[in-house]
């Protein structure tokens, strides 16, 4: 089994669009700026990446910019998950051979009522059986409605080719009770930022989380700090941090986090429809959280007007 370096801060990006295509130059220069901010690695085809829009060829194309773009150290995760557990086996395998070190899994939730504790742990462990790069499971109710429960995930988390979990529910108890039942050597990490300093704090290793596409920096500063042992500058920094967080997962989701990016220097665009560009007035929404973040200074943030 390959080994990865799960400690730190990876940003899920986006997927760049120019005309309704992939617009690969744009991601080069956002994985170009990103890489120099102290994150650990990147994850493509994530939510945020709108992999659900994405055609099985542009998925392959993407994973192959992103690993060359990103310096050869950098750790390259990608959302490989299909409904059935063939597809996923087949997307992985080609994905690690483009050079991805590690495959994020949602789970299959079409059927979601027959997903049973023990459909997901056949699906996943079959899965794991049959890829040559590790897995990490991803619990993201909001979009699956399935919850991975903690003894479905202490249960996986024996299996030697499942290495992790990334959980974005928000829930700190969730996360307590992954860290608390699954084994010693088992990745748990934080998949929204705005319980990154709770997550870090009760042991998670690092975070996944869509505000390190726009503050990576404030992202990394917090795990540090944690890591010291500095709770109270941390938990600043954390607080800080809240409401722009809220706003590109919850008030706006991608299409404010795209927004966010282009008045940040790196390249957000619109989002593939079905899903809208930002109105004029999120825009001003989002430029004045990004201020008050200080992301963005007022003159600055002036010249988006």
């Amino acid at each position: 089994m390959n080994k990865i370096n799960l400690h730190g801060i990876f940003p899920p990006i986006t997927t760049p669009f120019e005309n309704g295509k992939v617009a690969f130059d744009k991601l080069g220069a956002n994985l170009e700026k990103l890489s120099k901010t102290g994150i650990t690695g990147i994850v493509v085809l994530g939510s945020n990446g709108e992999y659900v829009y994405l055609s099985e060829k542009e998925k392959r194309n993407v994973i192959e910019a992103v690993v060359r773009a990103v310096p050869d150290n950098m750790p390259v995760i990608a959302g490989t998950a299909c409904e059935s557990a063939a597809e996923t086996i087949r997307l992985t395998c080609d994905s690690a051979e483009l050079g991805a070190c590690a495959a994020l899994l949602t789970p299959p939730h079409y059927y979601g009522g027959k997903m049973t504790d023990e459909a997901l742990a056949r699906f996943y462990s079959v899965v794991a059986d049959n890829i040559p790069i590790p897995a990490l499971l991803y619990n993201v109710p909001k979009f699956t409605h399935l919850n991975l429960t903690a003894g479905l995930v202490s249960r996986l988390s024996k299996h030697p080719n499942i290495v992790g979990i990334k959980d974005s529910s928000g829930n700190v108890n969730l996360l307590g009770q992954y860290l608390n039942n699954s084994e010693s050597n088992f990745n748990v990490l934080v998949g929204t930022a705005g319980v990154l300093f709770s997550g870090l704090a009760l042991g998670c290793v690092g975070g996944i989380v869509a505000l390190a596409n726009v503050a990576p920096e404030a992202c990394v500063k917090i795990h540090a700090l944690v890591n010291q042992g500095n709770f109270e500058e941390a938990r600043r920094l954390q607080l800080q941090m809240l409401p722009m967080n809220n706003a590109v997962t919850v008030t706006y989701g991608i299409n404010g986090l795209k927004a966010a990016m282009d008045m940040l220097d790196y390249f957000g665009g619109d989002p593939r429809l079905p899903l809208l560009p930002a109105t004029k007035k999120e825009r001003i929404e989002v430029r004045e959280l990004l201020v008050q973040a200080a992301l963005l200074t007022r003159e600055i943030a002036n010249e988006h007007k």
